[in-house]
């Protein structure tokens, strides 16, 4: 059991929930509770954004989500201790950027990261959202996943036609693409879970290379507002992991998912200094 002392209710509920989905071997389902989700119709959404309106748009969302990102960081609601290996991201060719998903700003501090290094000021981060966050979710946040460089994907096929051809276009001119390959966002886990080939066909259908992303985090001396200790993040950017021109589109998908996957956990297993073990892989009850 959580300790629960002077700790959120509701993250408490959570981190129970995350052992009792890990013990359990469901690793690809939400903890938290999303909306009921509004399906996005091909008419309700121009990917590329290329239009006047739609570029006025973009540059004052960008404007505010940097600016209230950077007052997270300044205000240590956010903290990011190191950035390792940002070389990495400089890059030739649009990319596919993957990461581990365990908080709602970690897509920012990945973003924040490439900023700061200058390798965004000609290129975009483009982040894959789910769909619920594009129609149907309320205030700033709203406003922000509707604006501000997303890509959400849709329950709609004709939808998803039209996300992937904007993927390719996106690609084509550069860009980076920000896609969650574990299919879940399971609060402060530390542990990579395992991957979907979504983001590994894009990559090999496209030709661009998959930059591998992955966070580690540390208890902070400062408590939020729920009552746990705030994070510290190292962001790690890993060496880009290229299609293989003697393989299949299948045969590259699953190899590169593999080596990512494979990069995460030498992360993992190095900064933790702990094996890469899951509860379901335990006998007993043994919880880490």
């Amino acid at each position: 059991m959580i300790d629960n002392k002077v700790k959120d209710p509701e993250r408490v509920r959570i981190q129970e929930k995350i052992i009792e989905f890990e013990k359990a071997g469901i690793f690809d389902k939400d903890v938290e509770d999303d909306p009921e989700t509004i399906p996005l119709e091909p008419d309700m959404i121009d990917y590329l954004k290329d239009g006047f309106r739609d570029k006025m748009y973009n540059k004052f969302a960008y404007y505010q989500a940097v600016k209230f990102f950077d007052k997270s960081v300044a205000d240590k609601k956010v903290i990011i201790k190191n950035v390792i290996g940002i070389e990495n991201a400089i890059l030739d060719s649009g990319a596919i950027v993957t990461c581990n998903h365990f908080n709602p700003y970690d897509s920012f501090s990945v973003e924040k990261s490439m900023r700061d290094a200058g390798i965004l000021k000609k290129r975009k981060l483009y982040k894959v959202i789910r769909e619920g966050n594009y129609t149907n979710f309320p205030g700033f946040f709203g406003f922000i996943f509707k604006h501000c460089n997303t890509l959400p994907l849709s329950s709609v096929k004709e939808t998803m036609k039209k996300f992937l051809k904007a993927c390719e276009e996106l690609l084509s001119r550069g860009n980076y693409i920000l896609i969650y390959p574990e299919q879940s966002m399971w609060w402060n886990y530390r542990k990579p879970k395992p991957l979907k080939p979504g983001a590994f066909s894009i990559a090999v259908k496209n030709q661009v290379p998959i930059l591998p992303v992955f966070i580690t985090m540390e208890d902070s001396e400062t408590i939020g507002d729920d009552g746990y200790p705030i994070q510290e993040y190292t962001i790690h950017f890993e060496k880009p992991i290229y299609p293989d021109s003697t393989k299949t589109n299948k045969e590259n998908e699953n190899i590169m998912m593999e080596k990512n996957y494979g990069v995460w956990k030498k992360i993992y297993e190095d900064f933790y200094k702990t094996p890469l073990v899951y509860l379901n892989e335990m006998d007993g009850n043994e919880e880490k």
